[in-house]
């Protein structure tokens, strides 16, 4: 997609400059770095310990967050052919023996792999420690807090049909198992700007989520030169544009990309969302914005 399709919104020194659009749009894996930021609002609660084990498991809230516990995620050819062809959404229990996530697949600690299915478990501790559902704890503990009043967890295809790609008609947002986030771009750098203030979080847990596990991976046509993960965070270097931290998106025919520009005169922050399935796509066009802003 080129440019002219994709919506933004752009925030600088703390302030917005722009938003093409005030629609809703689906954040994708945005909004893994607000279930981060929920749970280290529950420690700045002293309600959790970062190092605590996860129920019984051999793995902690820490590793979890930071995609270091030794859990699978879940696709594939089944999980693909089942959301097209529009089967109702397995049961949490079915989708974790479909993949064997008992099953680790490194002793956890010992190395790094993306895992939307530990992010389902960070999403299921959430709710058990508020005894709320997901998106009232969100409410709550996130967005309240920020002001932000629009941006909520999609629970129904009357939710997905209400964002400005519309999606394909009956696309069910819970087959995303730890929580879909539809809003407005001006939301999401909004919560990127409150998240690395110094009302929101306390300075212990800000630098906690900032900690970057090195992955050392670039190329692939994305701006990407150096990698890193956080909680909930992407973290590393794009080129020219510095560093950087946010996360990018993708799912049912949309993708999204919302990144802090550290480097950058005023430390922009940028949100990108496009049609399509090319993540790099929006990666791109959130530096070439954050360096004409």
């Amino acid at each position: 997609m080129s440019p002219i399709t994709m919506h933004h919104a752009v925030q600088r020194n703390g302030q917005d400059i722009c938003a093409s659009s005030d629609a809703l749009f689906p954040w994708w894996s945005i909004t893994k770095p607000v279930l981060a930021a929920a749970v280290l609002r529950l420690v700045d609660r002293g309600r959790v310990d970062l190092d605590q084990q996860y129920d019984d498991k051999p793995y902690s809230i820490r590793q979890l967050l930071q995609h270091t516990a030794g859990l699978s995620t879940y696709g594939g050819a089944a999980y693909h052919d089942a959301v097209a062809s529009h089967e109702p959404v397995w049961p949490v229990e079915e989708l974790l023996r479909r993949v064997q996530a008992d099953r680790l697949i490194y002793a956890p600690g010992q190395g790094w792999a993306y895992s939307n299915v530990g992010y389902l478990l960070v999403r299921q501790f959430i709710e058990q420690q508020m005894n709320l559902d997901l998106n009232a704890a969100l409410s709550e503990l996130v967005f309240n807090p920020m002001g932000l009043q629009r941006s909520r967890i999609a629970t129904t295809p009357a939710d997905m049909a209400e964002t400005y790609w519309g999606n394909s008609p009956g696309y069910d947002p819970r087959w995303v198992y730890h929580g879909l986030l539809i809003g407005p771009p001006s939301d999401a750098v909004r919560f990127l700007d409150n998240l690395q203030s110094d009302t929101f979080l306390s300075e212990r847990c800000r630098l906690e989520m900032l900690g970057e596990h090195p992955l050392n991976e670039s190329g692939g046509g994305r701006p990407w030169t150096r990698t890193g993960y956080g909680f909930g965070l992407m973290i590393g270097e794009m080129g020219e544009a510095g560093r950087v931290c946010g996360h990018t998106g993708g799912g049912n025919a949309s993708v999204s990309a919302l990144y802090r520009f550290s480097d950058i005169a005023g430390a922009p922050i940028v949100a990108v969302f496009d049609e399509g399935t090319d993540g790099s796509a929006v990666e791109w066009e959130a530096v070439r914005l954050a360096l004409q802003s």
